[in-house]
């Protein structure tokens, strides 16, 4: 996938969170919910990997300094994703019923002007 063009930091973020969903979408992922939002934070994508209810967080980077893309989901931003999964989870008892896991999809620009995937599946656990 070519690399995202130049633009605003929200629209450069709406890309990317539309490249990493289809990406997933090709490696078997059933999109559930985008940018699903509550007073807890916000989670890019909520998807579906057979049973299991899969929250990903999106991350860009255009280089590996200071950690790099993943590197960028701190404790913090963990325990913030955390909190909206389960706001997600009371709200739609449901979904409470399946296995949920936490993922990080850290993208960068690879060679060739294409872009660069790192899916971390279960990158990090809920409390």
């Amino acid at each position: 996938m070519d690399v995202l063009p130049t633009s605003s930091r929200q629209q450069r973020g709406e890309q990317t969170e539309k490249l990493a969903e289809s990406w997933l979408n090709q490696q078997g992922l059933y999109t559930v919910t985008r940018n699903w939002r509550c007073r807890m934070g916000e989670i890019d994508l909520i998807m579906l990997e057979e049973d299991v209810l899969v929250f990903v967080e999106v991350r860009f980077r255009s280089s590996t300094h200071h950690g790099g893309a993943a590197g960028s989901v701190d404790p913090r931003k963990q325990r913030r994703l955390v909190a909206a999964a389960r706001h997600y989870l009371r709200m739609r008892p449901e979904a409470a019923m399946r296995r949920c896991r936490f993922d990080v999809i850290a993208m960068q620009p690879g060679s060739r002007n294409e872009m660069s995937f790192d899916w971390i599946a279960g990158a990090f656990y809920a409390e």
